[in-house]
């Protein structure tokens, strides 16, 4: 097992965003977090990377407890998060936006990674000088993926990746995500779009008001008629 969470609890203030969740990522599996607006999925993400704390619960990485760490020390376990939205330096190249995911790497072979970026990317290295502010939404994905590519990840966070894109560039993120996986990285997605949930991945969860309330393979999770009425609108 990669990743797994234990009874896992978070408050924002006196609020409660996620009570009593566990889950699991195994090793090479890509694994959903499906559900409604509001129902979770981006917290599990944001407390998995670091970014907030725990009410109750264990969350652990390669067999490590991870939920005490800061966000740097799990980036180095090969832990990495894309965000929503991306979260990208629109004021810098693409280039350098692709080196801070290495930031903190210290090896010798990230020219060489920034290749195999660029050959997966070609976009990006066509416009590898261009303001990253500039770029389409499918290429600002790209380059927001390519970053958290430079960290070396064992496993990556992907927070709502299709949002903005156009039905196309939706096709081109699932098989750039089943290449990822293929390369040996395990995904954590979480994902609003059905058809992308259901491309990639094998095993899901399905939130509902910070609870997980459904879970198992994922084209039968889909094929419930209570996920489509209220995930998929169907």
């Amino acid at each position: 097992m990669l990743l797994e969470l234990k009874d896992v609890t978070i408050h924002y203030e006196t609020a409660v965003a996620v009570k009593g969740i566990s889950l699991q990522v195994d090793e090479g599996a890509v694994v959903g977090i499906i559900g409604a607006n509001g129902a979770g999925k981006s917290t599990i993400l944001k407390a998995v990377s670091g970014l907030v704390p725990l009410t109750h619960g264990e969350i652990y990485f390669k067999k490590r407890r991870i939920d005490r760490l800061a966000t740097h020390e799990i980036v180095n376990l090969g832990l990495v998060h894309v965000p929503e939205g991306r979260r990208l330096f629109p004021h810098m190249s693409v280039l350098a936006n692709l080196k801070l995911g290495a930031y903190l790497r210290r090896d010798r072979a990230i020219e060489s990674d920034l290749e195999a970026i660029f050959k997966m990317f070609r976009r990006l290295e066509e416009r590898r000088n261009q303001k990253a502010g500039t770029l389409s939404g499918g290429e600002q994905e790209m380059l927001a993926i390519g970053r958290g590519l430079m960290s070396r990840p064992k496993l990556l966070l992907m927070d709502e990746p299709s949002l903005g894109l156009s039905p196309i560039i939706i096709e081109e993120l699932a098989n750039i995500i089943k290449d990822i996986n293929k390369n040996g990285i395990s995904v954590l997605l979480v994902e609003q779009n059905a058809n992308l949930v259901t491309e990639v991945t094998g095993r899901g969860y399905v939130l509902e008001v910070g609870k997980v309330v459904l879970e198992g393979d994922i084209a039968e999770l889909m094929a419930n008629k209570s996920v489509q009425r209220a995930f998929i609108g169907g």
